[in-house]
């Protein structure tokens, strides 16, 4: 029986994908739910199974375009069986079973090996050490004239020099789907908003000895380790909701304002940023938090997420500060409103109290869309985040 391989759905707003690997080729043997295609689309990378075990055929080859529920191929359960019938033949029977008579005799067989192979053979690799001083001492008379390395280079065209100056080394590659709708959005963030970027500073001494002294109790009660991440998304929960103008995207002639604090944690991938979303940051502890950012960090570089895990979201965090950024203006994830971007943790000279002191300083940077959100409202925005940070106590920490 043949059973047919469809391009599976891949959420709502898609309708076509591009076949992006051919994880086993046509002819193959698979067995059920093995892989067998890998299929990409504008938001994910979508992995489709064997439906059964058997003989498959495909029918599309490599960035082929294809569509939702189209046709790419089918398994023949029927000739499941064939591989394990013409496995055996295809063994090898040993020399000495298939010609005993005549194999040589060991002794025989010692003096073919030293036997040198006649001259018009291929000539040995390897050169003993007589040979090899005798042929230093004969190299100067037959040696090749010093100019005839020279003489041909000269020999190449001069315009054929030129060009390959002019252009260089290079390497191209298709862009991928996931890549095309990245540039896209950045580009309509950058054209159809009225983007600014406001910045302010954070001491994060206090966040750093909390991270030191409670470490070790929070990875024994949630198995992982307490990061910065969830200090940054629940001060964020907690600014989110004294403003919530930041919180809101533009709909039509419309503005809408969540409720909810659902906050989307940018993930770099060998692919390109994913940004799956945390939906009710505002009735998570510290420990869920950890784990689903792990969880998600995780299934983003494996290119598991799915559509729904990136779906919605009202506000986004990025940390370029893992890949030692100093400070950045981040881009809008749309139609969201604002994005605040996290940077690398410096010791600098700081004044507390008339005094020059040394605390380790992390530059913040909020960029919003001014059409939404007023510079009032962003500046006073990124001060209640701060204040949250410098001081953990007012967000409430359950350690």
């Amino acid at each position: 029986m043949k059973i047919e391989i469809k391009v599976p759905s891949a959420g709502e707003s898609v309708s076509e994908a591009t076949v992006s690997q051919i994880l086993k080729p046509s002819g193959s043997f698979v067995k059920a739910d093995e892989e067998i295609l890998e299929l990409e689309t504008e938001k994910v990378n979508q992995v489709v199974y064997s439906p059964g075990e058997g003989e498959l055929t495909l029918s599309v080859q490599l960035d082929d375009v294809v569509t939702i529920g189209q046709v790419v191929g089918h398994v023949d359960t029927d000739k499941k069986g064939a591989a394990s019938e013409a496995a055996p033949p295809s063994t090898p029977a040993p020399a000495p079973e298939s010609a005993p008579e005549s194999a040589p005799a060991p002794a025989r067989a010692v003096e073919e090996k030293k036997a040198p192979a006649p001259a018009a053979d291929k000539p040995s690799a390897r050169e003993m050490a007589p040979d090899f001083i005798a042929k230093m001492q004969e190299e100067p008379k037959t040696s090749p004239p010093p100019l005839a390395p020279t003489q041909e280079v000269a020999k190449a065209p001069p315009s054929a020099l030129k060009a390959r100056d002019d252009e260089g080394a290079t390497t191209r590659k298709r862009m991928s789907g996931l890549r095309k709708t990245i540039a896209k959005r950045l580009v309509a963030a950058k054209n159809e908003t009225a983007m600014l970027t406001t910045f302010n500073e954070v001491d994060m001494s206090n966040i750093m000895e909390i991270r030191s002294r409670e470490q070790e109790g929070f990875v024994k009660r949630n198995g992982v380790k307490l990061g910065f991440m969830s200090f940054f998304v629940k001060a964020a929960v907690a600014a989110l909701k004294e403003y919530p103008e930041v919180n809101s995207i533009i709909d039509g002639e419309e503005i809408v304002t969540y409720l909810t604090q659902d906050i989307c944690i940018a993930v770099s991938t060998e692919k390109g940023l994913m940004v799956p979303v945390m939906r009710g940051c505002d009735e998570k502890n510290f420990g869920q938090i950890e784990t689903e950012i792990g969880a998600y960090a995780k299934r983003a570089r494996e290119g598991s997420l799915s559509i729904d895990d990136m779906k919605g979201g009202s506000f986004t965090i990025t940390n370029g500060g893992v890949f030692g950024s100093m400070l950045s203006t981040p881009i809008l994830n749309p139609p969201q409103s604002a994005i605040l971007g996290m940077h690398t943790i410096v010791k600098r000279p700081v004044v507390i109290k008339d005094q020059i002191v040394i605390r380790p300083i992390m530059y913040l940077a909020l960029s919003y869309d001014h059409r939404v959100v007023d510079g009032r409202e962003a500046i006073q925005f990124l001060v209640h985040m701060k204040g949250s940070l410098e001081e953990p106590t007012r967000m409430l920490i359950d350690l």
